[in-house]
This record gives structure tokens, C-alpha cells and sequence, in this order.
């Protein structure tokens, strides 16, 4: 005879427990949902996101500072068109300065081109223009008389060696993760407004809503 209270105080014990579950799901607000799905899309109808728009305009800063060191260096030697004869005419590997800028017109070009106009979502890209960077400007100065020619033999090779280990952590760290970030964002979002739109349909039209026929009378 005891068992019939007691099941009924389980089954109400189960669905107290199961309140605060409905109450969670119920208190999506799929407004709020839309507008984040709706901001992602429009950032992505942009082209590409803010992050990586800085990370390229930092690899633009890396070819026009380099490309501005060199400038002042041909001045500093004696002229921009005697010394620019010199070293790229007469280019000579061990005294001159044209390869470095040569090297960071390519680190511009191959960056651009794979995380600006590919969009490349990987670090391959920067991994590789970093690796050949280093190693050529390891063996430009190991090889090389640049140190006899003043401070420019130091201050080159080193800001350009900094400039592509910086726009190799720009991205390894702060683009890509962000972007999967937000990506992730965006899926969670998604899924959860489907899921609202299922447990929040929307508002019934006049037209739904009807009386039956009248009976006739005397049926």
C-alpha cells in the first residue's frame, strides 16, 4: 500500500529535477542568436576579419621600413643614383644592401598573397618565408663585409631578422586562434538558434486561427 506514495514522490522528485533543465533551454533568446550569426556573416561579407587586416598591414610596414633603411643608406654613401648603380648594376654579395630589400619584398609578396587573396588559415606561409629569411640573413652576415660599413651593416640584417620572427608571431598566436575562436563562436550560435527556433516557433498568424463549422441544427 506504500508504494504508490512513494512512487508518485519519485515521479514528482523527477520532474523537479528536470525543471531547471526546461527553464535553461527556455531561456535561449534567439534574437540575441540571431544578431551574433548575422554579425559574423557581416564581418565575413567583409572580406577578412580585423586581425588579420592588422597582421597585413604590419607585413606592409615591414616592406616600407626596410625599403626606407635602404633608401637612407644609398643617401648615406653618397648619392641615390651613384650608389644605386653600385649596388644593383654592380651588385656584389658581401658589401651590398639591394638583397635584403629583395628579401623583404618577397616576404611582402608571398604573405599577401596566401593570407590576404588565399586567406590561408595555416602557418605554413610564414613559416616559410621566416626559415629562408633566416637563413639568408645568417649567411649574408657570417659571409659578408657588412659589419666594416658602418652602423647599416648592423641595423639591416638585424630589424629585418626581427621583423619577420614578430609577423611570425603575430599570426601563430593572435590571427589564427582568434579566427578559429570566432569560428567556433559562430557554430555554437548557429546550433543553438536552430535548436531555439524549434522550442520557440514563431507567432501563429490570424489565419491559423479558425472555428469549426457551425453544427446543423438538430444533428
Amino acid at each position: 500500500m506504500n508504494r504508490v506514495p512513494g512512487d508518485a514522490e519519485n515521479a514528482h522528485s523527477s520532474s523537479v529535477e528536470s525543471c531547471p533543465s526546461l527553464r535553461d533551454v527556455h531561456s535561449i533568446n534567439p534574437a540575441q542568436l540571431m544578431a551574433r550569426i548575422e554579425s559574423y556573416e557581416g564581418r565575413e561579407k567583409k572580406g577578412i576579419s580585423d586581425v588579420r587586416r592588422t597582421f597585413c598591414l604590419f607585413v606592409t610596414f615591414d616592406l616600407l621600413f626596410i625599403t626606407l633603411l635602404w633608401i637612407i643608406e644609398l643617401n648615406v654613401k653618397g648619392g641615390i643614383e651613384t650608389t644605386l648603380e653600385k649596388e644593383v648594376l654592380q651588385y656584389n654579395y658581401s658589401s651590398s644592401y639591394f638583397d635584403i630589400f629583395l628579401l623583404a619584398v618577397f616576404r611582402f609578396k608571398v604573405l599577401i598573397l596566401a593570407y590576404a587573396m588565399c586567406r590561408l588559415r595555416h602557418w605554413w606561409a610564414i613559416a616559410f618565408t621566416t626559415a629562408v629569411t633566416s637563413a639568408f640573413l645568417l649567411a649574408k652576415v657570417i659571409i659578408s663585409q657588412l659589419f666594416s660599413q658602418g652602423a647599416f651593416g648592423y641595423v639591416l640584417p638585424i630589424i629585418s631578422f626581427i621583423l619577420a620572427w614578430i609577423e611570425t608571431w603575430f599570426l601563430d598566436f593572435k590571427v589564427l586562434p582568434q579566427e578559429a575562436e570566432e569560428e567556433n563562436r559562430f557554430l555554437i550560435a548557429q546550433d543553438a538558434s536552430e535548436r531555439a527556433a524549434l522550442l520557440h516557433p514563431g507567432v501563429l498568424s490570424d489565419g491559423q486561427f479558425y472555428s469549426p463549422p457551425e453544427s446543423v441544427a438538430g444533428s
